[in-house]
């Protein structure tokens, strides 16, 4: 029902080349806000995204909060905070040594004095830093509930799970605290207007025994699940691959460079997921030339904008199911 609802508007606004193209706003509006903040999430609201994405890392306390990674040196202003020096430290993140501020050492209330920054200023300026405070998964949800209200339109979330094994083995169980959100907020059926993603896969199998609620397994164009040291991403994108993740998960969410590794020469990765009943996602379109193919890109500067709109209908051409994007108001625009 989410997705006949949701496609039914794109056919209405979107223009033809993307008509069938749910766009994901990536942390929000970031290319033009802080990243997962409420003018970010507010600005891809209004520019016209169908889906908002809230990164979900934990505190000390047990709460589900917003940011891309639980090191928020960063996209906070937590360096600046003398009462938080001590809290500087290094920590192995899935096999990668990490030094800076990790929300597992701070409280709700702690992070909560902290304001949010542009992740890369050179690039995006930082004419909104230090305005906005860190949110809660439930303000994002409550953020969606009321645009939605407000627009007469269905606002997804596509939430990302992240890190949960580093997490649960901290004991603070994010799989847990994540259900009982929804079940707090009525979000766990299958028509419920929320995707939700994870890197790793265990956490998706335990998901689809609890919930009903859509699902996307993600992968990137290296590596593998951290939660699976055995297993690649690339062997997961395989046909048979795809048959075993679609015993558990309805989509996937798959780096572009996995769906078109030369711009106009697709893999079959689209053909292969929906072979498998599968729907599928690409992360992450970005306008920049610096985030661009070299065919795409206009002129040489790295902060200029590319040719993301003609990128994006190449993309919609392969069949694309939904795009995740920094700058979702691109794909609206006539």
């Amino acid at each position: 029902m989410f997705r006949i609802i949701l496609t039914a508007l794109l056919l209405l606004t979107a223009s033809p080349a993307v008509a069938d193209v749910l766009i994901i706003a990536h942390r929000g509006a970031s290319g033009e806000r802080p990243e997962h903040t409420r003018m970010a999430y507010e600005r891809a609201i209004e520019q016209g995204a169908d889906i908002i994405e809230p990164d979900l890392v934990m505190t000390r306390d047990g709460i589900l909060v917003v940011r891309h990674e639980n090191e928020i040196g960063g996209t906070t202003d937590v360096a600046a905070h003398p009462e938080f020096a001590d809290r500087r430290a290094t920590r192995d993140i899935d096999g990668e040594s990490v030094t800076g501020w990790f929300t597992e050492d701070f409280t709700l209330a702690e992070l909560m004095t902290l304001r949010a920054r542009e992740r890369l200023p050179a690039l995006r300026g930082t004419a909104f830093d230090g305005q906005e405070p860190i949110l809660t998964f439930e303000q994002v949800l409550a953020i969606a509930r009321e645009a939605s209200a407000r627009t007469g339109r269905t606002i997804g979330v596509a939430p990302e799970l992240k890190h949960p094994s580093h997490f649960a083995a901290l004991g603070l169980p994010m799989e847990d605290a994540f259900v009982a959100v929804l079940e707090r907020h009525g979000l766990t059926g299958a028509t419920a207007p929320v995707l939700v993603q994870c890197f790793e896969v265990g956490p998706l199998e335990r998901l689809s025994a609890r919930i009903d609620t859509p699902l996307l397994q993600l992968m990137a164009g290296e590596g593998g699940p951290a939660d699976r040291p055995a297993l690649t991403y690339a062997a997961m994108a395989t046909p048979g691959g795809l048959a075993a993740v679609k015993a558990y998960a309805d989509w996937i969410g798959a780096d572009t460079a996995m769906i078109e590794p030369t711009p106009g020469a697709p893999s079959s990765l689209i053909a292969d997921a929906h072979a498998a009943g599968l729907k599928v996602a690409a992360w992450t379109f970005r306008a920049e030339n610096v985030f661009l193919p070299e065919a795409d890109r206009v002129g040489a500067e790295p902060a200029s904008h590319g040719r993301l709109r003609e990128r994006l209908a190449r993309f919609a051409g392969y069949g694309l199911d939904a795009a995740f994007m920094d700058q979702p108001g691109l794909a609206r625009r006539p």
